[in-house]
């Protein structure tokens, strides 16, 4: 992880003297020298034992994922209370995208504390003068329940006054080089493996002893029977099997216009099963499936100079979104869960989201009557966004770079976090999901200075999202309630009314989108930014992988957040 300029300074700025004069109210209050840690510095995108020992009384707030002791859940938040001379060690996930943590110390007791706002990060916070003094965000303690060993926190408008604030350094290691994605390369997820998992199975070597020709699973056109899509099915089955998951095929079959019965669906769903709320189902999900070719006819754009239909491989759309979905299920199978772990790889989205749409009206809905589906996270195209530009490869048309080195069409640039049911444009209907992703995305990920939540104040139904991009001065990453749901997340919010939170790149305006061109190296064509006057210096490889890091990161924190407690429809 690359530190700049301005990043040291203002590390070295928060550790002066002066920074505890900013917050504390001295009298009785505990100072930061008071508390003591037995790590230097954290390993960023691990859980790590880190012990705290107290040479006053103080109650210690630690607003990060840990690890409960006594049944190995992943809870949001804690706030510690030591005596002097006691101590106590925590198992604590070190961001893995931001260089410092902070541990808030307050007198000993205490209930209230504040908390940063929801779009910015903790060294933000404390560098914003009167963060507290006028801030009415807070949390408040919950005193641990039967089934935990520790407090928890819920919001509060109160504050309880000055803290005291120490930093950690946080460093995340490199097992290649940068140019191969070795800033994104370890954590209990990282890029890089995702990254490794789409070119296992998007391969272009020949071999001809399977079915497709190819190293990699090709041809996974859902529907038919397909024998390349079944023999991908077994590879998803052997792979999630050994991650130590429950795996079931899911068949679904209709009638069509003429009677026959069509195999149109066939979804893959791994099962971990919770061990407090069983019927109650989190579920990851992504659209194994990729566009057929029309008529069986395959065209490269780049050869015939425009864009038909059809691809052999999708990399993009979705054999990454494939790739950290199984990721996810490989990191995830390690980890106690209050509900259960769904791992779904759809059937039959590029045809009308068959396969989730059956899942979700009758293999839940009707053969599995009790369970609830408490939230839905969707990983449907990741790769071709921000950090990359946005560019146009191997003599592709240009997408009219404008001055500021960003796309004119507006719809072809920002890395999309979407929320939904979301039918309304100028307000938000789902604020809880909102408000994690953006919770998540400025600090943990270290997105805070490229995010930004779109909502349609004022704008037209038609117009909202490219218009409030813009006036925002078009943040690379933007969060935001999609109207108008295009991929399986469509499905849970129109057949269970669950919220639903999806991640994705370029849409309409990558040029091989949907076509035979969709392959890794089109990905790596798309993102290289090395002598491009926009964006940092990378290959495409490494910003490959740093885009399949973030979105990976983002949706597995989302995980343990609603694991603890779900988020809502707002709108039922």
């Amino acid at each position: 992880m690359e530190r700049t300029g301005v990043a040291s300074l203002l590390v070295l700025l928060m550790l002066s003297a002066p920074l505890t004069g900013c917050f504390a109210d001295s009298e009785n209050m505990p100072g930061e020298s008071d508390l003591e840690v037995n790590i230097a510095s954290l390993e960023g995108g691990f859980f790590q034992n880190m012990e705290l020992s107290a040479s006053s009384s103080m109650s210690v707030f630690i607003p990060y994922l840990i690890i409960e002791d006594g049944n190995n859940y992943v809870q949001n938040s804690t706030i510690v209370d030591l005596e002097k001379g006691d101590s106590v060690t925590l198992s604590i996930l070190a961001p893995p995208r931001t260089e410092n943590m902070v541990v808030i110390i307050g007198k000993f007791g205490r209930d209230f504390w504040p908390i940063r706002d929801q779009g910015e990060s903790w060294m933000t916070w404390i560098s914003r003068e009167g963060n507290i003094d006028n801030s009415n965000n807070g949390i408040e303690r919950v005193p641990a329940s039967e089934n935990s060993t520790f407090d928890t926190v819920n919001h509060s408008s109160e504050t309880g006054g000055s803290v005291i604030v120490k930093i950690i350094p946080i460093n995340r290691a490199m097992s290649l080089s940068k140019d191969e994605g070795g800033v994104h390369s370890t954590g209990i997820v990282d890029g890089r493996s995702v990254y490794e998992r789409l070119f296992e199975m998007s391969d272009p070597t020949d071999s001809f002893d399977i079915i497709d020709g190819k190293e990699g699973y090709y041809d996974r056109w859902a529907g038919q029977g397909n024998p390349a899509y079944e023999d991908a099915a077994q590879y998803l089955i052997s792979e999630m099997t050994g991650f130590g998951l429950e795996v079931i095929g899911h068949r679904f079959e209709f009638t069509d216009i003429t009677g026959s019965q069509n195999p149109e669906a066939y979804n893959i769903c791994a099962y971990k099963w919770g061990t407090e709320f069983q019927n109650e189902w989190l579920v990851f999900g992504a659209h194994f499936d990729i566009a057929p070719p029309v008529n069986g006819v395959l065209l490269d754009p780049h050869i015939i100079g425009e864009r038909t239909y059809g691809t052999r491989v999708g990399a993009y759309d979705n054999t990454a979104g494939t790739s950290m979905v199984m990721e996810t299920a490989r990191a995830l199978a390690d980890f106690e869960s209050r509900r259960t772990m769904v791992f779904c790889l759809w059937s039959g989205e590029e045809g009308g989201k068959r396969g989730s749409d059956y899942w979700t009206e009758y293999y839940v809905g009707e053969d599995n009557p009790d369970v609830t589906i408490t939230n839905y996270i969707n990983l449907d195209m990741a790769g071709v966004n921000w950090p990359g530009g946005g560019g146009a490869p191997h003599g592709d048309p240009d997408p009219a770079i404008d001055e500021d080195g960003y796309p004119k069409d507006a719809e072809v640039w920002p890395m999309r976090v979407y929320i939904g049911p979301g039918p309304n444009h100028d307000k938000l209907d789902q604020p809880g999901m909102v408000g994690l992703s953006n919770w998540i995305g400025s600090d943990a990920l270290g997105l805070e200075e490229q995010m930004g939540t779109l909502v349609g104040t004022n704008y037209s139904a038609d117009t909202w999202k490219t218009s409030v991009w813009l006036d925002m001065d078009r943040p690379e990453i933007i969060v935001y309630e999609d109207t108008t749901a295009r991929s399986d997340h469509a499905s849970f919010q129109d057949n269970l009314d669950v919220v639903t939170i999806g991640f994705g790149g370029l849409v309409d305006g990558y040029w091989c989108y949907h076509q035979v061109c969709d392959t890794l190296d089109e990905m790596e064509a798309w993102m290289d930014t090395t002598g491009k006057d926009y964006g940092e210096e990378n290959t495409g490889v490494a910003n490959v992988v740093n885009s399949l890091d973030m979105i990976t990161w983002w949706a597995l924190m989302t995980f343990f957040h609603c694991d603890e407690k779900p988020v809502l429809n707002s709108l039922v």
